[in-house]
């Protein structure tokens, strides 16, 4: 999920670090051995325990990218007998500003992880570095890409969930819900992946926009303002918390989140708590309407869990092969547990009537008969994105280039 879009962010960090190398360097934190849920059958003898561990950017409780991926692994140590798991957290350069990702992986080694997830793009290249180092050891990379350029070492995989679907289906319920027409788009940095979530929101908003609520797409606003980080880094990105309430203040009455954390539903229960109608929707957590049921229209979420403990058994029973994998979700359950990578929860704030309309666009996209990123579609500096009739492959959607016409906001740093 975590592509290298922070260049502009580099000068700044290597001043931030060279000041504090030269108070001494930071130690990476010894990993934490996550709590083991009850097994459901005799746990396997201790010769036989398959420690794995995680390298997270963010902490595990922030409500967004990096919970949800803790959760996953707790899944793991739920569902298999004989695993342990350990897992450094807030490896970035505002909390370990001299610490490289292979360092902290080392460490995990260290500690017996025979198998390590990485969860950010920013660790790609660290995570090969390691795995290279560390042959007889498996290593997830989850959001990148380097086995599909064939840049991995054949101990690497890299797994990505289908959110495009789930930014689909917010932008639907946003579109069904605004008063104003006006949608705002809290968004991290820039990047391939962040583009083309943000143009998947839009083509979900528009397609609503039009179809259920029989409005033309120039009526609907579509606004991004770009943080520049997955997170808030104090003097570094831009505060999302004044992000938000500037869209609020300029009649914005929906905000989707993009980044890793709940600024955007947070600000909009203020707001609506003070007199104001608006709503959001967050991001990345199944729990995440929690920061403010009221105002919540639903939230697109990552299921790490099924995919997790798949790999880790892979791992452990030596069939490992490196594999580029973009997990879409069951459309049969959308919310299964237990087999689909993405989901939406509905929310307190999405009315019965919205909830049935986007029930019946969720439809059309499971059975195939909606496909959004089918063309014409055009980019903002007017460049064909999809061509009239065609229907975007992979490859295409997964490199967006821009932003598509339509969308207010930058398509580059």
């Amino acid at each position: 999920m975590r592509n290298q879009g922070v260049r502009w962010l580099l000068p700044v960090i290597m001043l931030f670090s060279l000041i504090l190398t030269a108070c001494g360097t930071q130690p990476t934190a010894a990993p934490t051995a996550a709590p083991a849920a009850e097994p459901t059958t005799a746990p396997a003898a201790a010769a036989e325990e398959f420690t794995f561990g995680m390298v997270l950017v963010g902490p595990i409780n922030d409500g967004g990218w990096n919970q949800a991926h803790y959760e996953g692994a707790q899944y793991v140590v739920e569902k298999l007998p004989g695993v342990k798991f350990i897992y450094i957290d807030k490896v970035n350069p505002a909390d370990r500003p001299n610490v490289k990702v292979e360092q902290v992986i080392e460490e995990l080694i260290g500690q017996g992880a025979k198998l390590v997830i990485t969860n950010s793009a920013e660790f790609a290249d660290g995570t090969n570095i390691a795995a290279a180092a560390h042959p007889d050891v498996f290593f997830i990379h989850a959001s990148g890409d380097k086995v599909l350029t064939g840049e991995a070492p054949s101990n690497v995989r890299n797994l990505m969930g289908r959110m495009e679907y789930g930014k689909m289906i917010a932008g639907c319920a946003a579109a069904l819900t605004t008063e104003a027409g006006k949608l705002a788009y809290l968004g991290p940095l820039i990047d391939p992946e962040t583009r083309r979530l943000v143009n998947s929101a839009y083509l979900g908003a528009r397609y609503c926009w039009e179809t259920y609520r029989g409005r033309p797409a120039s009526e609907l606003a579509f606004k991004v303002t770009w943080i520049g980080f997955w997170f808030n880094i104090p003097g570094v990105t831009l505060d999302p918390t004044k992000v938000a309430n500037d869209f609020i203040n300029e009649g914005y009455d929906v905000i989707l989140s993009g980044i890793d954390t709940t600024e955007a539903i947070v600000e909009a229960n203020k707001a609506t708590q003070a007199g104001k109608r608006v709503f959001a929707v967050p991001y990345d957590f199944k729990g995440a309407c929690a920061q403010g049921e009221a105002v919540c229209l639903g939230v697109p979420y990552f299921n790490w869990g099924p995919d997790y403990k798949r790999l880790v058994e892979l791992a452990r029973s030596g069939k490992w092969e490196p594999a580029w994998e973009w997990t879409g979700p069951n459309w049969s359950n959308l919310n299964d547990p237990d087999t689909s990578m993405i989901g939406f929860v509905k929310g307190a704030a999405l009315s019965a009537e919205n909830a049935a309309k986007l029930d019946e666009f969720i439809a059309k996209l499971a059975d195939g008969s909606l496909n959004l990123f089918t063309g014409p579609l055009y980019y903002q500096d007017g460049s064909v994105f999809v061509p009239e009739g065609q229907v975007a492959d992979d490859k295409t959607i997964w490199y967006t280039q821009q932003l598509l016409a339509g969308i207010e906001g930058q398509s580059a740093p």
